[in-house]
């Protein structure tokens, strides 16, 4: 009863963290929404990991549709809000400034629900996994942060073994071809012509 009891209020205790990676288009501007309760906070925090100069246009918006963070050009952010009334949250990414380029965004919600108020003599149990669970979705955001980057760290540097290969490739075959033609310049400068 006891471990039936402590699973659930760590379930119910359990903030929501969502991963989700979209391609923003060029000339486009997307947008997500989050139903939120009054009191309960949206964090959204954010990564371009290819496309262009890897930044983009952020905002957040309010259930009224009023703007409450902005942020122009960012390759990364963390921006939260905390609903002020019942509604449709709103936060968008925006490519309008790039006409042929799109760019790859990973994002992360993060839903912290105002709990009910619990028996008295649970609080302090029901604070601790609220905590341990804030901490758990902490090292699993970072956890995925982590992967984006060395995923991006990694194309980058395969990218740039690419171009060194194919480089290579070419003075290999402009210096053969500059010795071929060396050697067959000297040969025929320096044959006997005969008289007959």
């Amino acid at each position: 009863m006891r471990v039936a009891t402590f699973g659930l209020a760590l379930f119910a205790a359990a903030a929501t963290v969502n991963a989700i990676t979209v391609t923003v288009e060029p000339n486009t501007n997307e947008c997500f929404f989050e139903e939120l309760k009054t009191g309960d906070t949206l964090s959204v925090s954010f990564e371009v990991g290819f496309g262009g100069d890897h930044k983009i246009d952020f905002s957040m918006l309010d259930a009224t549709g009023r703007v409450v963070q902005v942020a122009g050009q960012q390759n990364s952010g963390f921006y939260t809000v905390t609903a002020d009334r019942d509604g449709s949250y709103y936060y968008c990414f925006n490519n309008l400034m790039n006409d042929n380029i799109g760019k790859q965004v990973s994002f992360y919600i993060h839903e912290d629900h105002r709990p009910k108020k619990e028996e008295k003599g649970s609080e302090p149990l029901a604070e601790e996994l609220r905590q341990l669970s804030r901490n758990v979705l902490d090292v699993r955001e970072h956890q995925d942060y982590i992967i984006q980057r060395e995923r991006m760290h990694r194309n980058t540097a395969e990218s740039t073994n690419d171009r060194v290969k194919w480089w290579s490739i070419f003075e290999t075959a402009i210096v053969l071809g500059v010795a071929f033609f060396q050697v067959n310049y000297l040969k025929r400068f320096f044959e006997v012509k005969r008289m007959v």
